[in-house]
């Protein structure tokens, strides 16, 4: 009995140093991936062991044979834990950090889905309101003077129109997100659509007193869907014409970089906060509320969903999207295959 506790107190003694010094590993390296923490655990069991037996060996006083052999089949042992304990460590470890991150995700896209659906339910309230107000106006002959039926009747078609591009948005971003998108690629002048785009957004400029300016050569041909390219552009310039103050500028140039060509949109509206840029691209992110932009009329803007959708148009196309800040503004710049 004497000798059993002899041994354990022997076998003890070494598993405990190869704990205390596991221990402290483990210390020292808190802040490594879940994997190191795995390798580091693996190992201190295994040497515990090792120790142990080669401590007790040792005590026995063994012949150098018997010493021997035990010490090739307590490597041979360790060798085979610490390799299958590695390999499935790793496929372990690698599971849980994707199951959290999988987890993150839901969580992002739950959060983003209730975000979305607030951020609609307040967009269409609003002129839905003002809608029935001025239909009810109208039908009980509150308003009978000519001059404000007409700005009633107005009034009523703005809102409506309104509401029909915030519905398009939405059947376009859940295009996108189902993976229902389909692109007709083709080679396409970057320059056509630049221009295309800078009529369309004019008048909203003129009305601020917002300057366009373009470059006159240089556009590169890209390889794009022509409509979805048309709508990243026109979105960019609405945006950048939305939050740039009366008599600032709006930029639009173009090159190339190898077989990839690029598009920049810069304005003057004096710079995003740099911890609202990761997150300018989400659904429905309006960042602070004095930078929430006002039509020429006076309406809040119905944004919100336009960079998402250039985002995600900009993604099916195989390209990428980035934003930066400058000296008096910022600058969006896309990405995309070169013909």
């Amino acid at each position: 009995m004497r000798d059993l506790a002899l041994i354990f107190a022997i076998a003890l003694g070494a598993a405990l140093a190869a704990g205390v010094v596991g221990a402290l590993l483990l210390r020292l390296l808190r802040g490594s991936s879940i994997i190191v923490h795995l390798c580091v655990l693996l190992t201190t069991a295994v040497v515990a062991v090792v120790l142990g037996v080669v401590a007790v060996a040792e005590a026995m006083f063994l012949s150098p044979h018997d010493l021997e052999v035990v010490l090739i089949t307590v490597g041979a042992a360790a060798v085979v834990s610490l390799g299958v304990g590695g390999h499935f460590g790793r496929r372990l470890a690698t599971a849980a950090v994707w199951a959290d991150q999988a987890r993150e995700r839901e969580r992002q896209v739950e959060a983003g889905r209730r975000d979305l659906v607030a951020w609609v339910s307040h967009d269409l309230r609003t002129p839905l309101a003002g809608l029935r107000a001025m239909a009810e106006a109208l039908e009980d002959g509150v308003v009978r003077d000519p001059a404000t039926v007409e700005e009633y009747h107005r009034r009523i078609r703005l809102e409506t129109d309104r509401m029909t591009r915030l519905v398009d948005d939405l059947f376009e971003l859940s295009r996108i997100n189902a993976g229902a998108l389909r692109l007709s690629m083709a080679a396409v002048p970057l320059g056509e659509v630049v221009s295309d785009a800078l009529a369309s957004t004019a008048p909203l400029a003129a009305a601020r007193r917002i300057k366009l300016v373009a470059a006159e050569s240089g556009w590169p041909t890209v390889a794009a869907s022509e409509p979805e390219l048309t709508r990243v552009v026109a979105n960019l310039l609405l945006n950048a014409v939305r939050y740039t103050p009366p008599d600032g500028t709006v930029l639009v140039e173009a090159g190339r970089d190898r077989d990839h060509a690029w598009l920049s949109v810069a304005d003057t509206c004096g710079g995003i906060p740099p911890t609202d840029l990761p997150r300018l691209f989400d659904v429905a992110f309006r960042g602070e509320p004095a930078r929430t932009p006002r039509t020429a009329g006076g309406d809040s803007a119905s944004g919100g969903l336009g960079l998402a959708i250039v985002r995600g148009l900009v993604e099916a196309h195989g390209g990428r999207v980035e934003v930066s800040n400058t000296a008096d503004g910022c600058r969006f710049v896309v990405r995309l295959a070169a013909v």
